[in-house]
């Protein structure tokens, strides 16, 4: 089903409301810098399979929302999200948090907001800076001095209070595991980690069925 929600700044997001039958409980889900919510075919399957409503956004200026992207203009978005489900009279505690790549930074903020308690926070593939991210990408630039994506996950993650599940690979070419990681030491107790096999876009399809296996135990846990 469509949804269609307004954000605190005026813009109209779309998304994606699918239902599951019996659903224990809601994953919002947050995708990662390429496509829109069209590419997460693979993951709403794995969550349907799971047993989850989900709710899935474009952020602005992606797919058929309106705006342009920003770093401030993603955490709007995802608090539109939070808000839109919570006003349809769907529980905080009944919420996972999940969010994939850029995704991650993104669900990290919202569930760092002292208003905001999820069931559960999943971050996936993530990093733990946009600076960091910088770096890695242009070492013999400052990136810390030139880039204007902060995105400070590990920041946003220490103030998260919800139980957190990162996932990472390997393998992954894009995010170093070893950044994986870093976001792991910066969550709060209780956590787990995860470790996948394959790269950056496919990684959770390659793992299969070890994947969906450490989701439905972090769920059994967060959505009993």
């Amino acid at each position: 089903e469509d949804a269609w929600i307004e954000t605190g700044d005026g813009e109209k997001l779309h998304g994606w409301q699918i239902p599951a039958p019996d659903p224990r409980g809601n994953v919002l889900f947050f995708h990662g810098n390429a496509g829109n919510i069209s590419h997460r075919l693979d993951s709403l399957a794995i969550f349907n399979r799971l047993g989850l409503d989900v709710l899935m956004v474009d952020y602005r200026g992606y797919g058929q929302s309106s705006g342009e992207p920003s770093e401030a203009g993603t955490y709007r978005d995802a608090r539109a999200a939070w808000d839109w489900l919570v006003a349809r009279g769907v529980p905080p505690d009944r919420i996972v948090v999940f969010g994939r790549s850029l995704g991650g930074a993104i669900g990290a903020w919202l569930a760092g907001q002292a208003d905001v308690s999820p069931a559960g926070l999943i971050v996936e593939s993530s990093f733990t800076s946009g600076a960091d991210m910088a770096r890695r990408l242009y070492p013999w630039l400052p990136a810390r001095l030139i880039t204007r994506l902060k995105y400070p996950v590990r920041d946003h993650l220490a103030a998260a209070t919800s139980p957190v599940l990162v996932i990472h690979s390997r393998d992954d070419e894009i995010i170093p595991f070893a950044l994986g990681r870093r976001v792991y030491e910066a969550a709060r107790q209780p956590k787990a980690f995860h470790t996948l096999r394959g790269d950056h876009n496919g990684g959770f399809l390659l793992s299969q069925p070890g994947y969906q296996r450490a989701l439905a135990g972090f769920l059994s846990d967060q959505l009993p």
